[in-house]
């Protein structure tokens, strides 16, 4: 029922963005949460994870069938060019046989094979991690790629803003200048200010170009379609903005939950092993239809050499009989049975591979041990990359307030004659920088809230 309903909902949302694509023509406008589901279900990546769980899928049917019954059927036609003989002159069998056969073989006790699919199991739920996996690091790589287009979208429109309010104190610079009220100097410095900001917003007009195009990579998008995303990193600030009380519970990490299953199989095969050294009981049947040409022996037969009458008669009524008879002398025998097969030295090979796998055992569980702490080590990184990273961000919010205020004062200076136009440059160049500081600390800090997420094997969108 779940999987259904998964389905509906696929092919509304496939729907809705039909809907967007053909209203707004070559154009696409996805939320982050479309883009996620859309990056899910046509990446390649996550394409070929899920058909590696269904390869898995068909691994276990094979191992299923050897517990069905295996039905064999074959045709022979013989021609004898030259017939065995039992002593010189003398041949026996037809020159010509058929042979039709049937078999079928029923396994009744098979231990090796059930432990084998209880190791297709394993590996079934080996490659449905695998793609749990695959899944985690596609939503934290279009979260990035979303949430930098975000930036670049973000940092243009402080950068046309900065534009826009030089333009004007240029025009006022110039209209002092025009009426003796201002220098040269002043006009100048004004100008340069705002030919050192047009690089840079033409630069981020390419950035966005770039991240639109690193979106699109992940969502499996032509480069011809264009992308418009919904929101800001303000609004998703505010939805993932935290207290301290972060999460260490790692038990839903995907490499921890790999290597545990890379535990189990071993423990599978170590039993798969040892179900190699029982019995294995099997039923069989087999039945034969077989035509072999006659031949007459009747003048090998004993009587005939004697002669009279009595000879003649006998040798009448054989030709009769045999005249009576098909020209093919057909058998039909049937066998059923049972068959058992005991393992008693194989050359010390199966003691061998036990060792080998209890081996892998050990080494296995080294490996879990140091990859835990080296896990629990990257939570405790994560959290503090988060909390810094969100401190920053309070911290450069507060900051672009005060240079806000600065620059007003500044342009309020500078319009009444009290100030000049190197203090109403720095300040808005360092309002400019404040913003953008802003915005690549909030990126910085959603950024960080994904990597987090993502160490702990968070899939939700």
């Amino acid at each position: 029922m779940k999987k259904y309903l998964c389905l509906i909902c696929m092919g509304l949302m496939s729907l809705g963005v039909a809907v967007a694509q053909n209203a707004g023509g070559n154009t696409l406008t996805l939320t982050l949460e479309d883009a996620i589901s859309l990056a899910l279900s046509d990446n390649p990546t996550v394409k070929v994870a899920n058909l590696e769980i269904e390869r898995y899928d068909y691994v276990r049917k094979q191992t299923l069938s050897s517990l069905y019954p295996q039905v064999d059927a074959s045709l022979q036609y013989s021609l004898a060019l030259r017939r065995q003989e039992m002593t010189e002159g003398f041949s026996f069998g037809g020159k010509n046989t058929f042979n039709t056969a049937a078999s079928v073989s029923l396994p009744l006790f098979v231990p090796a094979v059930y432990e084998q699919l209880k190791l297709n199991r394993t590996q079934m739920e080996s490659a449905v991690e695998s793609a749990r996996a695959t899944r985690i690091d596609m939503i934290a790589s279009v979260r990035s790629a979303y949430y930098n287009v975000l930036l670049a979208e973000q940092s243009l429109a402080v950068l046309q803003e900065a534009v826009l309010t030089t333009e004007r104190v240029v025009a006022n610079t110039k209209n002092l200048y025009d009426n003796g009220l201002a220098s040269e100097y002043d006009y100048l410095t004004a100008q340069v200010q705002l030919s050192n900001l047009r690089p840079q917003v033409l630069q981020t007009e390419n950035a966005i170009g770039i991240t639109k195009l690193q979106l699109k990579m992940y969502l499996s998008l032509p480069a011809e379609v264009d992308v418009e995303v919904v929101g800001t990193l303000d609004s998703f600030r505010d939805k993932v903005l935290l207290s301290e009380d972060y999460s260490r519970d790692i038990s839903d990490n995907t490499t921890l939950r790999s290597l545990d299953i890379q535990s189990q199989m071993l423990e599978h095969q170590e039993r798969l092993l040892k179900a190699s050294r029982m019995p294995v009981v099997a039923a069989f049947g087999q039945v034969s239809y077989m035509g072999q040409e006659r031949v007459d022996l009747s003048g090998l037969m004993g009587g005939m050499a004697g002669g009279g009458q009595q000879s003649d008669v006998v040798a009448q009524t054989r030709a009769q009989a045999v005249a009576s008879q098909s020209k093919f002398w057909w058998q039909c025998p049937i066998s059923v049975g049972a068959q058992i097969s005991i393992p008693l030295f194989a050359g010390f090979k199966t003691v061998n591979q036990l060792r080998e796998v209890n081996n892998q055992i050990a080494q296995l569980n080294i490996q879990r041990e140091y990859a835990e702490e080296g896990i629990r080590l990257q939570v405790e990184q994560a959290i503090n990359t988060l909390i810094t990273a969100r401190e920053t961000m309070l911290s450069n919010e507060r900051t672009v307030e005060q240079a806000q205020k600065a620059y007003d004062i500044s342009l309020t200076r500078y319009n009444a004659g009290a100030g000049t136009i190197l203090e109403l440059n720095s300040s808005q160049l360092s309002l400019t920088q404040a913003q953008l500081s802003y915005s690549q600390s909030i990126y910085d800090y959603l950024s960080a809230y994904a990597t987090y997420e993502k160490t702990l094997g968070d899939e939700e969108i």
